[in-house]
């Protein structure tokens, strides 16, 4: 993403360069539209993946040479060298390593050998650091005896190349090309490859002096806005001070699901990567970010039907909602963090938000996916919520996120996958097309489901368009409006 003038105009490629899924976009006039484009730019987003490889998921299939990316990542050291003003700030992740065996977004061989990848990795970092279980080496042993030597080179080489590329970009950070760096953490877990990869980017980092200008948290596909608000601050010369105030007292100290360390402490890096701080109280923040965390142990959200115990007991939404009502009140910017269930909305809370009419009275709302993805984008949008107010691209975007997160992620997605894209003829990883029959479905039913859970007399949310861009139920691509009745 590029941002010019006062106004601070985004432009973004268009999206016949980009890619499609494990198809790579072509990188090639991905690079010469960014330099053709960067002449009349104040700063970019960049997202180095897709310049490396054509995109995060080819990153994981890609034969590139390490020759190959380093004259790549060279280009970027030839565009700030003829325009040093410029400011760059980028993203790019270390390779995951799924603990399933699906290939959906991984290379074929992980059908059949990814579950024994990662265990591999797994078991063979906790052997390295001496708390390997005895059982752990007979499964390691196990998978030794069976696990293609072809497979795991194809795998280990990949990644091995791969983090040259993150090291190389370090070099780029300490010699002022990049101003700003984030290596987010896709589906992170305490030991593996991934693990081991993270320690070698964060001794480099070390090594370096380079801890204040190159960040590692959980997260993925949130920060690119994050980035961007960052960059609006920086030229707006703010740090807004943001108070976070939590549903449950055990919360901060929930780890959550795909993530590797408490949330409190992700929640100090996505607040500090967006340019902002952590505020000692309500008086004197800019934003309240109300964060309604699990009481104990993180739900999928297509679950909440029969939530654990903590999830009524261990925390309050109702003292949420009501604080959250009573700062509205007094003129305060007030963002809601969604992040008691993971991958969708806890319908409970939208429930009481829209009791309250607070629906589309809030600087940001998100809950998709994990945690950090939700975090980085609440937090990005209700940022840009201080600079620029209750614009109708802000009401767009709310509708968004409920449509998505509520409409489809917690409700919709789970009736397609409980049996109805069986019954159609489909499954949940093929359906018939972008805009087949599943995708006029979910329209229908997403509009029903709008209308009960979120229209109103605050507002309404209409859907313009309706699709399913990689012809599978995880994702539904949306475009809608916000009006006031």
């Amino acid at each position: 993403m590029l941002v010019q003038g006062t106004e601070h105009k985004i432009d973004r490629p268009p999206l016949s360069m980009m890619g499609q899924k494990k198809t790579p976009g072509d990188w090639e006039q991905l690079w010469t539209w960014l330099e053709e484009k960067i002449e009349t730019a104040d700063g970019a987003v960049i997202a180095l993946d897709t310049l490396l490889y054509g995109g995060i998921i080819p990153s994981r299939l890609h034969y590139f040479s390490e020759t190959v990316l380093l004259e790549r990542l060279n280009r970027l050291r030839k565009i700030k060298e003829k325009r040093p003003e410029l400011k760059l700030l980028a993203f790019q992740l270390i390779m995951r390593c799924p603990q399933y065996s699906i290939s959906d977004e991984e290379p074929d061989y992980y059908a059949d050998w990814g579950r024994e990848i990662f265990r591999k990795g797994y078991i063979d970092h906790r052997k390295e650091l001496n708390i390997v279980a005895p059982e752990e080496l007979e499964e390691l042993s196990d998978i030794n005896s069976r696990l293609p030597d072809e497979v795991l080179n194809d795998y280990l080489g990949r990644r091995k190349i791969n983090m040259e590329a993150n090291k190389a970009v370090l070099e780029l950070v300490k010699d002022g090309t990049i101003e700003f760096l984030i290596f987010p953490q896709d589906d992170s877990a305490p030991y593996g490859y991934t693990a081991k990869d993270q320690q070698v980017a964060r001794q480099r980092i070390g090594e370096l002096d380079l801890e204040l200008k190159a960040y590692m948290y959980p997260g993925a596909d949130e920060v690119g806005c994050t980035l961007m608000a960052r960059l609006i601050n920086e030229w707006k010369g703010v740090q807004p001070l943001v108070y976070p105030r939590l549903s449950s007292i055990q919360g901060a100290f929930v780890t959550p699901v795909y993530e590797d360390r408490f949330f409190y402490e992700t929640l100090k890096y996505q607040i500090t990567a967006a340019g902002a701080l952590i505020a000692s109280s309500a008086a004197e923040a800019d934003l309240i970010l109300l964060a309604s965390t699990p009481g104990e142990t993180m739900m999928e959200a297509v679950s909440q039907e029969h939530p654990f115990f903590s999830y009524d007991v261990y925390r309050n939404l109702m003292e949420l909602v009501e604080y959250g009502s009573y700062l509205l009140k007094q003129g305060k910017a007030v963002a809601v963090a969604d992040v008691g269930y993971a991958n969708g909305a806890d319908l409970k809370l939208v429930k009481m938000l829209r009791q309250k009419g607070m629906l589309f009275q809030l600087a940001g709302y998100a809950a998709w996916n994990t945690s950090s993805n939700s975090l980085g984008t609440v937090i990005s949008q209700a940022l840009l919520y201080t600079h620029y107010g209750r614009t109708q691209e802000h009401l767009d975007f709310l509708s968004l996120r409920y449509a998505e997160d509520a409409g489809y992620c917690a409700i919709v997605r789970k009736e397609l996958n409980a049996g109805l894209v069986d019954q159609m003829g489909y499954n949940k990883f093929l359906l018939d097309g972008p805009r087949g029959e599943v995708a006029s479905y979910v329209r229908a039913r997403l509009a029903e489901v709008l209308e009960e859970k979120i229209n109103g007399s605050e507002g309404k949310v209409t859907i313009t368009d309706c699709y399913m861009p990689w012809n599978r139920t995880f994702e539904v691509g949306l475009k809608v409006k916000y009006t006031q009745e």
